[in-house]
């Protein structure tokens, strides 16, 4: 009789035990190369951010937040995702900077019926033919940049665009949303190239987007790249002969490197600026105090959808991916990040952006005041339609 008591006492001991195991997150992105100064380790500061402030645990579990560096490469990527799911039962992953590792682990998470929250990579792909139930887009993408900056210049008088960008599936899909933008208002792409992720020799092809005497210069790449393309283009004088130098992939760290002699006057559209407000100036102070430098739109981004996952855990009664999936489209994103945001059918969270400028050194006035806010791009204008998805889960008509 002892031995049965004991047997039931253990075998009810089971699942209470079970139940107890963290709630893992995981935040998987570039932390050593081109990308990391706007993902990096500071994303995950970012998230840790988010779980500490939601209380550090959901449904009676404690939540823990694990991190990677995937080093840009789909194989790495994607084995770590695949250890992640499988024997450390991560629930969510996080990040995910760089389009084609975060396209390749969307889809793994989507067959372990596990869930993915970009907010580092910028390709549409995410949510048009590459979109799943469990996959969601939440910061920037390549349609927002194009039609928010474009749109506005080709309106001043760019009618001739020359596009200088990265050669993987971001930089493509970016110089594809930018052409069809341009030709829309009545410009033209008179030539584009395509130089290798991490390059550090950017003069051939400048020199082709010079010799294209086009009035706007679009680079349609991000982090380092962004960097040494707009120092070089400097040197070159681009600029000084009467080109537009246009940024699409440009972030506030980006401008921190640069400084603001050489950034000065480029134009860009951003989904968050720590000093738009009350609450993004608050939420920003927090940050610094941690990682002394002001948040960009990856970490704020990372740190806004962490939280409204974990809403949408305690709000759904279950970590089970369905059924949180469904709660994170049902639920608002009203936050310092984005405000009446809406998580649509196809995974992207729909939000007003921002069409800025950078400041002049003399418009500045402190560390990190780097933007001047030209006006607000509403959420329909820097999404792409439903009604033009390419996403098998969009319901048309």
């Amino acid at each position: 009789m002892k031995k049965l008591l004991l047997g039931l006492a253990l075998a009810a001991a089971i699942p209470q035990f079970a139940s107890a195991e963290p709630l893992r997150i995981g935040v998987l992105n570039d932390q050593s190369g081109v990308y990391s100064d706007f993902g990096g380790a500071t994303s995950v500061t970012a998230a840790k951010m988010a779980v500490k402030d939601f209380g550090g645990e959901v449904l009676g579990r404690k939540i823990e937040v694990l991190s990677a560096d995937h080093q840009n490469k789909v194989d790495i990527g994607t084995a770590i995702a695949r250890k992640w799911f499988d024997l450390e039962h991560v629930a969510m992953i996080a990040g995910l900077t760089n389009s084609a590792v975060a396209l390749a682990v969307q889809g793994l998470a989507h067959e372990k019926n596990k869930i993915t929250i970009a907010s580092g990579p910028f390709s549409t792909q995410l949510t048009g033919k590459s979109c799943t139930s469990t996959g969601f887009h939440w910061v920037f993408d390549t349609y927002a940049s194009s039609v928010g900056t474009a749109t506005g210049l080709v309106k001043e008088g760019a009618k001739t665009w020359f596009i200088m960008g990265a050669d993987y599936a971001y930089g493509h899909q970016l110089a594809a949303d930018l052409t069809k933008v341009v030709d829309k208002n009545g410009g033209e792409v008179v030539g584009e190239v395509f130089h290798p992720v991490g390059a550090s020799d950017f003069a051939s092809f400048l020199l082709q987007a010079q010799s294209s005497k086009a009035q706007a210069v679009a680079l349609a790449n991000a982090g380092a790249d962004t960097i040494n393309s707009i120092k070089q283009a400097s040197e070159f004088g681009l600029t000084e002969e009467g080109q537009k130098l246009v940024a699409l992939g440009i972030v506030i760290s980006d401008v921190n490197a640069l400084g603001l002699k050489t950034a000065q006057g480029l134009v860009a559209t951003t989904p968050f600026y720590w000093d738009r407000d009350d609450a993004s100036r608050e939420f920003s102070a927090k940050f610094e105090k941690l990682t002394d430098r002001k948040p960009g739109m990856v970490q704020a981004g990372v740190y806004s959808s962490v939280m409204h996952y974990l809403k949408a855990v305690k709000a759904a009664g279950t970590v089970e991916a369905g059924a949180v999936s469904d709660k994170m489209r049902e639920l608002p994103v009203n936050d310092f990040f984005a405000h009446n945001g809406v998580v649509r059918q196809d995974g992207w969270m729909a939000h007003d952006m921002y069409l800025i400028q950078v400041k002049t050194p003399a418009e500045s006035k402190a560390p990190w005041d780097y933007y001047k806010i030209l006006r607000t791009l509403p959420a329909d204008l820097v999404s792409v339609p439903l009604s033009q998805s390419e996403c098998p889960l969009v319901k048309k008509g």
